[in-house]
């Protein structure tokens, strides 16, 4: 297998905001340090839940160097370095590299649609200049591209992708995915809503901001799959199952804030536009949350 130095599940930080909406650093490594003593078992900061396309570079950066100086090795760092233009990815890519990133997440971004052969002949130029994994991730919820498995294929014979984050909520294509190129394809799951199924496909690993609020939950979930016990996995993964639609549903850094909140952990501002969930989500988040955990 090509170096894939994640397994198991990698936690979403949220990127928090004072209430001038600045960063906060102090306490983005207060909520890392907080995921990792819960057992997790990577760390992807300036994901989707860590608001990347609303931070600068400079934000990027200093988030980048606190998750690294906070993880302080004890767990693997996936360092989300996406942008609209190669030149930048490149930039980021190679920051996170000189900053200790074990690897990096990539996806593609684009006001235009981007044929396959860009697509590929971005992440191969990023796959030049830096040394450590690649993380293709498909998510066209979010970028407004959609990577079919055959693009996928093409981009793991560059060197240094090695892993494929999945997040479109097929599951089929996992299964396509394992068929096409083999038992050792390191794939990850990031629809929440579909973990169990993921693994149950072969997933290597869960992407996801669920252990911000039920992080025994999740690894619970894990270990029961490793175990290969499929009727407990059953019955934690559905423990969650309200949970993880919800937070989907209404947004991630929305909900994952609120949330924290909610269990009475400080969970920052957003920076606008994004506002807070509703008095009736925030009560319909907080049932959820009673339930999952009683």
């Amino acid at each position: 297998m090509k170096n894939v130095p994640f397994k198991g599940i990698i936690a979403y930080p949220i990127t928090p905001f004072d209430q001038n909406e600045k960063v906060d650093i102090t306490l983005f490594k207060k909520l890392v340090e907080r995921l990792i003593v819960s057992g997790i078992h990577g760390i992807a900061p300036l994901g989707s839940t860590g608001v990347m396309p609303y931070l600068s570079d400079e934000e990027k950066e200093a988030i980048t160097e606190a998750s690294i100086q906070q993880t302080k090795g004890r767990v693997p760092t996936l360092v989300g370095v996406s942008n609209l233009t190669t030149e930048k990815t490149v930039h980021h890519a190679r920051f996170a590299e000189k900053a200790g990133a074990d690897a990096v997440m990539i996806i593609p971004m684009s006001y235009w649609k981007l044929t396959d052969d860009e697509i590929v002949a971005h992440y191969d130029a990023v796959a030049r200049k830096i040394s450590i994994p690649i993380m293709a991730y498909n998510n066209p919820a979010t970028s407004g591209v959609d990577m079919s498995p055959a693009l996928l294929k093409r981009l793991l014979e560059i060197s240094n992708v090695t892993m494929i984050k999945e997040s479109t909520g097929d599951i089929q294509r996992m299964h396509y995915l394992r068929k096409e190129l083999g038992e050792e394809t390191a794939f990850y799951n990031g629809s929440n809503p579909l973990a169990l199924a993921a693994f149950t496909a072969g997933a290597r690993g869960w992407c996801t901001a669920a252990p911000n609020l039920i992080p025994e939950l999740t690894i619970e979930l894990y270990h029961a799959i490793e175990e290969g016990n499929l009727e407990k996995a059953k019955d934690v993964f559905y423990q969650q199952f309200d949970l993880l639609k919800f937070i989907v549903s209404k947004g991630l850094p929305r909900a994952v804030k609120a949330g924290l909140n909610i269990l009475g952990e400080e969970g920052g501002n957003l920076r606008s536009p994004l506002q807070p969930l509703t008095e009736k989500d925030t009560e319909e988040l907080k049932n959820i949350i009673k339930t999952v955990l009683n």
